[in-house]
């Protein structure tokens, strides 16, 4: 069963070099490979997970070198529910994406952009989750980096090179930052093998110990947007296509909030920063939540919630405790899911009705019912509305605050209801403003093209861009330009309802359409139904996520798998 470990590394790097080998040829065979490398990843992450929850912790060291010379990957119980969740989320937003017709759309964009890119971020991802040392969870972070900055920037447009260049300046100096770390601990312990480390660190000077550990929770605290490391998310994700902000909002910031799950728990127990840590908490809750509520774009609306609930996850690894950690766990798997899905909704309705001003939208609980339910499940779930799993992780958390009995952790309490309060607030704001209230005058009509080029005033040629795609070419992969507008052609006339026209450099169109693609729909239904599922399977993965609480505060188990005594 250890040989199953890299496994999910391992595939989406392989097939993507298949992919680069294919070329921009076969659209439908490299879709299918796509589709088909994800649904064995998610089959194995289902395999490692429940076998870590029955045998204990799994390890393997590549090449059969033994720490802290060699590889070692491991996986036990919140390795596998990370990757199970990661997994079956960028699998729904690959079908997603399929049907917005994003993946592979430009022959002239080499080899196919967005799957390359989007299975070098899946195989990322399962590095940072089944890294056992240092230096691999820091390789795990740089392929996300690479990866996720062309997925950033994918349609060569202004808004999305000056936001993805944010985004990597950010990355760039986090990354800096960790190989210090890195350096600093090798330095003082001889070894970044996270089970080694675990031994060797309590033998450090506490000032020294205290350092790295402060180092280590300010390179994730930027990873995970935690206040007020946070500046950089709310003007980077929005700009990106409609999938590629889903995963990253869904996701991305859970890496660095299971890095710092990891390192809390098995380098630095009893830590020394519990404090420090409960009042990012509580500053990200406040903070991110009353900047949502001043937000009147949905994109960024959500972009401020996922600020404000990274606090809940922070909050439950302060407290350091079994129901804490446990709470948090819940948190992060429902997170990752429900905003993942909030933010598919936003592409359905930008697609359907060329905007996410809530402001210019209205009547959709009227004329798309369907895209109503599928906002509307998952922000009540957001908001913590009883009996779904928004509720289950804050009671969690709530109540191992109570347990705690510190002034900070009622700090903290009172904030997560506030939070709660206010998320409610907001999702009903949402709610009122784009689906419940009168369509207001000037809202789009079906066939208008949106997000023109941002540049283009010369004149260059458009016409070999319009009329029938192509297969592996179909319309609307880009997001409204919010100009109300419908597009111009390089000449400058009004380019006809309906056809589709290119933004510029391997740029992206939007032809509003209420007859959303079925496997845009499909995907969207499947995850409110997996974010569904966390309810009715409530007790078990409350059950599941105490017994990975317990093994993460015990270590022992993790330390055994790993160096084998």
């Amino acid at each position: 069963m250890n040989a199953l470990v890299p496994l999910p590394v391992v595939l989406p790097l392989c097939v993507t070099g298949l992919k680069l080998a294919i070329g921009p040829r076969l659209h439908r065979f490299q879709r299918f490979i796509s589709i088909a490398v994800l649904g064995a990843v998610l089959v194995l992450s289902v395999v490692l997970m429940v076998s870590a929850d029955r045998h204990g912790p799994l390890s393997v060291h590549l090449g059969d070198f033994a720490p802290p010379v060699g590889i070692t990957l491991v996986a036990d119980r919140l390795a596998g529910l990370m990757l199970t969740v990661s997994s079956a989320v960028t699998l729904l937003v690959l079908v997603y994406s399929l049907g917005q017709g994003m993946a592979d759309r430009d022959d002239q964009a080499p080899v196919g952009v967005f799957h390359p890119a989007y299975l070098i971020l899946v195989a990322g991802v399962s590095c940072t989750f089944l890294a056992g040392d240092l230096v691999n969870l820091y390789v795990g972070f740089e392929i996300m980096l690479v990866a996720s900055f062309v997925l950033l920037t994918i349609g060569g447009t202004a808004t999305r090179i000056r936001a993805g260049s944010t985004y990597v300046i950010i990355s760039l100096f986090s990354s800096v930052l960790f190989l210090i770390a890195i350096a600093m601990t090798y330095a003082v312990a001889g070894t970044v093998n996270l089970a080694q480390l675990a031994g060797r660190l309590q033998e450090v000077p506490p000032g020294v110990r205290t350092l790295l550990e402060a180092m280590l929770l300010t390179v994730f605290a930027i990873k995970a947007a935690v206040f007020p490391l946070a500046a950089w998310l709310p003007d980077s994700y929005p700009t990106a296509p409609a999938p590629v902000t889903a995963v990253f909002a869904g996701l991305l910031t859970k890496v660095g909030v299971y890095s710092m799950l990891r390192t809390q728990t098995l380098l630095f127990p009893g830590h020394r920063l519990g404090d420090l840590l409960m009042l990012a908490a509580l500053a990200s809750m406040v903070v991110g939540i009353l900047g949502a509520v001043a937000q009147t774009d949905l994109k960024r609306v959500l972009s401020f919630t996922l600020i404000s609930h990274i606090g809940y996850m922070v909050f439950g690894i302060a407290l350091a405790g079994g129901g804490g950690i446990s709470g948090a766990i819940v948190y992060v798997a429902h997170h990752i899911t429900v905003q993942t899905t909030l933010f598919l909704v936003a592409g359905l309705i930008e697609r359907r009705d060329g905007t996410t001003e809530l402001t210019r939208l209205g009547g959709l609980a009227r004329t798309a019912p369907l895209l109503a339910v599928l906002f509307f499940v998952p922000a009540m779930n957001l908001a913590g509305i009883p009996p779904l799993s928004g509720f289950i992780g804050k009671l969690g958390l709530m109540r191992a605050g109570v347990a705690d009995g510190g002034g900070w952790a009622w700090a903290l309490v009172a904030g997560s209801a506030a939070t709660s309060l206010l998320t409610l607030y907001v999702m009903a704001k949402v709610w009122n403003l784009a689906f419940w209230r009168d369509a207001p005058p000037g809202a789009e009509e079906e066939g208008v093209v949106l997000e023109s080029a941002e540049d283009d005033d010369t004149g260059d040629d458009t016409d070999d861009d319009t009329g029938d795609d192509e297969e592996g070419r179909a319309p609307g992969s880009g997001e409204a330009s919010g100009s109300g507008r419908p597009a111009e052609s390089g000449s400058g006339l009004p380019v006809p309802a309906g056809a589709v026209v290119s933004a510029g450099f391997l740029g992206q169109s939007i032809t509003t359409t209420k007859h959303l693609p079925w496997p845009m729909l499909v995907a969207t239904g499947a995850a409110v139904a997996l974010g569904l599922s966390y309810t009715v399977l409530g007790g078990p993965l409350t059950t599941f996520t105490q017994a990975a609480a317990t093994e993460l505060l015990a270590r022992t188990p993790y330390i055994e798998a790993v160096l084998g005594r």
